[in-house]
């Protein structure tokens, strides 16, 4: 079996393809064991593999879910996304703007600190 590429921008960019997929092994595989999740600047959102697992299961049972990449910056071991994602809130489907920084160590994800805002509805069609 090939090796995966192990940089840090390869790394995130699996993480990307699998949680649109809704791949939840293939994403937490891209993740540390010990993984932190923060929310900006730094609330503690999840640590490990056994905490983030039924966040991601939950978010991926919406039906609208998905991320599309707008910009990625690397440096070095951080790697930054600003995305755009269409989420399925109770209201209906809608998106919100995100930037997600990624520090990566050894190939795999350590640390992930989001800032979710700008969340609006689809326009509804009549």
């Amino acid at each position: 079996m090939p090796t995966l590429p192990t940089s840090p921008e390869a790394v995130v960019q699996r993480q990307l393809d699998a949680y649109n997929a809704r791949d939840l092994d293939a994403l937490l595989a891209t993740y540390a064991p010990a993984a932190r999740q923060y929310a900006l600047p730094a609330t503690l959102l999840a640590t490990g593999h056994a905490e983030m697992r039924p966040r991601f299961a939950t978010r991926f049972d919406e039906p609208d879910l998905h991320a599309h990449l707008l910009q990625r910056a690397v440096m070095g071991n951080i790697v930054i996304d600003h995305e755009v994602v269409s989420r399925t809130f109770p209201e209906g489907p809608g998106k919100v703007d995100l930037v997600a920084i990624y520090e990566v160590v050894d190939g795999l994800i350590h640390s992930q600190t989001v800032q979710v805002s700008n969340q609006r509805l689809d326009a509804q069609v009549v």
